[in-house]
């Protein structure tokens, strides 16, 4: 090493070219080798930056490079005590001699880019760490990294519009303080032109000049780094029209971004640095990046707009559900470790409520069995009925005029059985073979007195039974599209309307009480230009109770669900954005908790995450279990899961 370093020596006192490149090579490999900093480097550092300091700016462009490679490796060791003010003192001269680099003369644009951030690693800022992901993370996609719960947030097609900038300028925190006269950034202000770019991004330029006349420090806002970074891109870059392009792309990175777990909104500056000091998640950002329109331009935080949204994660830990600060918020019920009797886990659920003691009805496995439980205390109540020849998929609640409660299932072959939960008897036998199954069933109320109940199959077919005689007593879906959910939605005491999701992700509005499939009665569509604005391709529909009326609630694939008003076929208020780790089919469930509180509970099948979302209020809490998800429903304030192996019972509200 030290003959290596007086050839280094040598090579600068001599002018440097290529004997100085070769030395610097040889050296450069021994001081790093695969992102591993070796332990004597901090005692070289100091004489290399010395004699590189003294070299023409235009030799010296990759030894600055390799040196902020060096300061940001993700391997490397602290640096000794009795090291640390001669390397600081180093790293205050390399910062300098890399800015007069940059500075010297035009270079291609991704040199200039990683010159650039070579100079806020020298400088130490926390984004000189993103110099290990440039230039290859700009060729398409982008992965962030949530200073809060640390989950990668992927944007697969971040890049793939790099013309516009996503907002008309970078929202900043307040200023940072200035550093100390005869900082090198000042040199840089004099070459940032605001019309550098052309019209539209003059905002970043003022950002970036402002920032190069007080002089890059720990505690300058990564946004603002980031527009001197894509300034000094621009106005030094070659050739003019390719370092444009990558200024746009940096700008870029200016905006705003939605972790999608635990779904608090940070700058993208945020994401890029690993756990940075001093980030702060913006109150009321007025733009986010979402999976769904990243390659295009910036979305609305919030579908709608508006309403500041706060996210917590809970966690659960055996039978107790914990929040991030470690307190616990509730107990875990477990129904069953395994259904009785059965393979395959809990698809279907039903909550029978009868004063004081709530009865839950599951279907569970491939053998059609039948569970029920006193919700209280998670007790089976009968031994597990046999109900249908293969797996239930669907069940539901019957309120009969004269105060009785029947439960009704549908099987995975298209049979259909109606059962006493109290006593555990079929009210008849199990009826039916339609193919592809019952997908879905949901009661109705019509004017007339009578409960009524509703199936759906896959193929299009939607019926209205009288559940005691099981005689068919009226049609729905007059178009026979495909249906994936339903659920009823109560216009009065005595009047329930239909809504379905077909599995195009439209939504169809049917009155069941009327004879006529054609005629719509007191059923008034969902506004299709809301739908279409929103790219909301339903499906999942859930009723949700409110203090004053029953609103309907959609879910998409991708976890957005947006509120409706069943009167207007108008959305109310803010809906629940999507979340970018949430692919598949919706689950959904609703309850009033205390104080007349509407909670909506989603998830994914097969997932292990729930989001628990207060519409008034805008909260939003992720609960992560062990469990596979398949089913939801609600008891008061208790939510039950169906999972993969049993049934769970868990609180919506801190006990």
């Amino acid at each position: 090493m030290q003959v290596l370093l007086e050839q280094l020596a040598s090579a600068a006192a001599t002018g440097g070219g290529e004997a100085w490149r070769r030395t610097w090579t040889d050296l450069s490999g021994r001081l790093m080798d695969d992102g591993v900093v070796a332990d004597g480097a901090y005692a070289a550092l100091p004489y290399l930056v010395e004699a590189a300091a003294v070299l023409p700016p235009g030799q010296t462009v990759g030894f600055w490079v390799d040196l902020g490679f060096m300061v940001t490796a993700d391997y490397r060791p602290s640096v000794p005590a009795d090291l640390e003010a001669g390397f600081g003192a180093a790293l205050r001269l390399a910062e300098r001699a890399c800015v007069r680099s940059l500075l010297a003369a035009p270079a291609p644009g991704p040199v200039c880019a990683q010159l650039a951030l070579s100079g806020l690693a020298l400088a130490r800022h926390p984004l000189g760490e993103v110099l290990s992901q440039f230039p290859e993370h700009q060729e398409g996609g982008l992965l962030l990294s949530c200073p809060a719960c640390e989950s990668d947030t992927e944007f697969p097609d971040f890049f793939a519009d790099p013309i516009r900038p996503p907002l008309d300028a970078p929202l900043l925190p307040a200023p940072s303080p200035a550093r100390e006269e005869g900082h090198p950034w000042g040199e840089a202000a004099a070459v940032l032109r605001e019309d550098a770019l052309g019209d539209g991004p003059e905002p970043y330029l003022r950002v970036a000049r402002d920032v190069a006349v007080k002089g890059v420090s720990p505690e300058t806002p990564g946004q603002a780094v980031l527009c001197l970074v894509a300034g000094l891109v621009a106005v030094r870059g070659t050739p003019q029209r390719a370092a444009g392009e990558l200024a746009r792309r940096l700008m870029s990175l200016t905006g705003h971004f939605r972790c999608w777990d635990c779904e608090r909104t940070w700058t993208i500056a945020d994401g890029l640095a690993e756990n940075p000091d001093g980030a702060l998640s913006p109150p009321t950002p007025t733009r986010a990046w979402t999976e769904s329109d990243a390659s295009t331009a910036a979305a609305e935080c919030a579908a709608g707009g508006g309403t500041s949204r706060t996210a917590v994660r809970f966690r659960q830990e055996q039978n107790v559900v914990v929040a991030a600060d470690g307190t616990p918020w509730g107990r875990i019920t477990a129904f069953s470790d395994s259904v009785p009797g059965a393979a395959g886990g809990v698809d279907a659920l039903a909550v029978v409520f009868r004063p004081g003691r709530p009865t839950l009805v599951a279907g569970a496995g491939d053998k059609g069995v039948v569970c029920v439980w006193d919700v209280t205390d998670g007790r089976l109540v009968h031994d597990p009925l046999p109900g249908h020849p293969d797996a239930v998929r669907s069940m539901t609640t019957l309120l009969l005029p004269d105060g009785r409660a029947l439960v009704a299932s549908g099987g995975d072959s298209g049979t259909i059985a109606v059962w006493n939960p109290l006593t555990g008897r079929p009210v008849r036998e199990p009826a039916g073979d339609w193919p592809g199954g019952v997908t879905a069933m949901c009661a109705a109320v019509v004017p007339d007195g009578r409960t009524l109940l509703v199936t759906a199959t896959p193929r299009g077919s939607v019926r209205v039974w009288e559940p005691g005689s099981g005689e068919c007593v009226g049609h729905l879906n007059p178009y026979g599209s495909p249906i994936r959910s339903l659920t009823a939605v109560p216009i009065s005491a005595d009047h329930t309307l239909i809504v379905a999701a077909d599995t195009a992700g439209r939504v169809h509005v049917w009155d069941s009480a009327v004879d006529d499939p054609w005629d719509r009665g007191a059923a008034v569509p969902l506004n299709v230009r809301a739908l279409a604005d929103a790219d909301h391709r339903v499906a999942a529909v859930e009723a949700v109770p409110t203090p004053d009326r029953t609103l309907l609630a959609t879910a998409d694939g991708l976890g957005a669900v947006m509120l409706w008003d069943p009167a207007t076929g108008a959305p109310v208020g803010d809906g629940l954005p999507s979340s970018t780790g949430t692919v598949g089919p919706p689950l959904l469930a609703a309850a009033t908790a205390h104080g007349g509180r509407t909670v909506l509970v989603t998830g994914t099948r097969h997932d292990h995450r729930l989001r628990v979302w207060e519409p008034q209020a805008g909260d939003v809490r992720h609960i992560i279990l062990d469990v596979s998800l398949t089913c939801l429903a609600t008891a008061g304030t208790e939510l039950i899961v169906g999972h993969d192996r049993g049934v769970l019972r868990l609180p919506l509200m801190r006990q």
